[in-house]
């Protein structure tokens, strides 16, 4: 990322600093980052980068050099103290003047090409609704956003999307205070509104003990998305996977699969844990590994749904057992047998580049049709839960259906007739 200390005009001839960084593209959207208590520290400056790396344009202002500039706090219990003591001396309305002068920064930058949408953590996530009741903002979104309910009568004055996300056992925001945020939002249609279920204060800081990766996974799908609608970019995902689906099956260049992919992408085939962390991993595991022995098998599509940064592909995957398979059967010699499977891929982008990938299929209906598991012994199937997935006509509940599913024959007939 092009991340670099700028100097943000202020009144009166002062100046405070801000983190810029721009995306690899060179331009794009623009979106003002605003901080915690905690300061314009190197967390900021990396989420920055991760926003950066979606393609915005990222402005992150000091709020804080009324007090002192440059506080760059972490997360021990003094700098906790400390920062609280910053949080009592906190101007909320001279930071709203702050982010004002820096919207007027941000879309003087000539990477900026137009929209421009705010995003705020705690403190910032207040100042991040606020920003969307008094600035020409054009999204916002506000992760647990202290002190938004002291500020419910400018709820009307939103005119753009805004996201709010809370963890079910804040402490920092009480249910109570939850309930009427939700309640006021409602009868806005642009306004979005999650409470992730047991999760505390601060979840999306990976430095933090209340990080929880799933609910900052799920949080940011659903921010990438309001953003995306809101002031964009947007991106083909469709050709994106194609490109990505063309250096593993048809060009088989490993290097060309890893440009589609982030540095630091992570590809996990879920039933055997085969895969690669690192574009130095993947690409060894590409080239050594994936791609060679990939050579002759083909996939059916069956479908493909597409969101904002997600992409779930739905497919076939044949292939005839005829050398060593180092993803779905590694140590397994080639028994020489035609396999048909029924997979899901999950693929995660990160701006125009894939960030991860889960793939996740039957292994039991693979050991099957490889006679290396027997299905009179077990509930498992082999190659025809690949044509029931093609063919819905095929017939279902034949799997050991003595056992259960005759149980129930003539039931439905008798019911119906009394």
């Amino acid at each position: 990322m092009n991340g670099a200390t700028i100097s943000i005009a202020a009144a009166g001839d002062n100046a405070f600093r801000g983190y810029l960084s721009i995306p690899a593209s060179g331009s794009g959207p623009g979106l003002i980052l605003l901080h915690e208590i905690f300061g314009l520290n190197q967390h900021i400056r990396d989420l920055a980068d991760t926003y950066a790396e979606e393609g915005y344009v990222v402005l992150a202002p000091d709020l804080f050099w009324k007090i002192r500039p440059g506080i760059e706090l972490g997360h021990s219990e003094e700098d906790l103290k400390t920062a609280l003591t910053y949080r009592e001396r906190f101007d909320v309305e001279q930071a709203i003047v702050d982010i004002h002068n820096t919207l007027q920064a941000l879309r003087a930058n000539p990477a900026c090409t137009g929209k421009v949408g705010a995003i705020g953590f705690s403190t910032g996530g207040l100042l991040a609704y606020l920003a969307a009741a008094r600035l020409p903002v054009d999204a916002a979104v506000a992760y647990y956003g202290v002190g938004i309910d002291k500020h419910l009568g400018e709820a009307k004055s939103i005119r753009c999307p805004i996201a709010l996300h809370f963890g079910s056992e804040d402490e920092f925001v009480s249910p109570t205070a939850r309930a009427a945020i939700k309640q006021v939002q409602a009868e806005n249609d642009d306004a979005e509104v999650y409470v992730y279920r047991g999760i505390g204060h601060s979840f999306h800081d990976r430095g933090r003990k209340t990080f929880d990766r799933s609910a900052a996974s799920l949080a940011h799908s659903r921010t990438i998305s309001l953003l995306r609608r809101a002031v964009g970019p947007r991106y083909d995902l469709d050709a994106l996977w194609e490109k990505h689906l063309e250096g593993e099956f048809v060009t088989c260049d490993a290097d060309a699969t890893i440009r589609t992919m982030v540095p630091r992408a992570y590809v996990n085939h879920v039933p055997t844990m085969i895969g690669g962390f690192g574009a130095r991993e993947l690409h060894r595991y590409y080239k050594y590994h994936f791609i060679p022995q990939n050579q002759g098998s083909r996939m059916i599509p069956v479908s493909r749904t597409i969101g904002a940064d997600r992409l779930v592909d739905e497919f076939i995957a044949c292939f005839k057992h005829e050398a060593e398979n180092d993803t779905l059967l590694p140590g397994i010699k080639p028994t020489g047998k035609e396999v048909r499977i029924p997979m899901v891929a999950i693929v995660q982008f990160r701006g125009d580049k894939l960030c991860s990938e889960h793939l996740y299929w039957d292994q039991a209906s693979v050991l099957v049709q490889l006679g290396l598991l027997d299905p009179a012994q077990l509930p498992v199937t082999g190659g025809e839960a690949a044509d029931r997935v093609i063919d819905e006509e095929l017939p279902l509940n034949t799997l050991r259906a003595e056992h259960w599913w005759k149980k129930s024959e003539g039931r439905e007939s008798a019911k119906s007739s009394r």
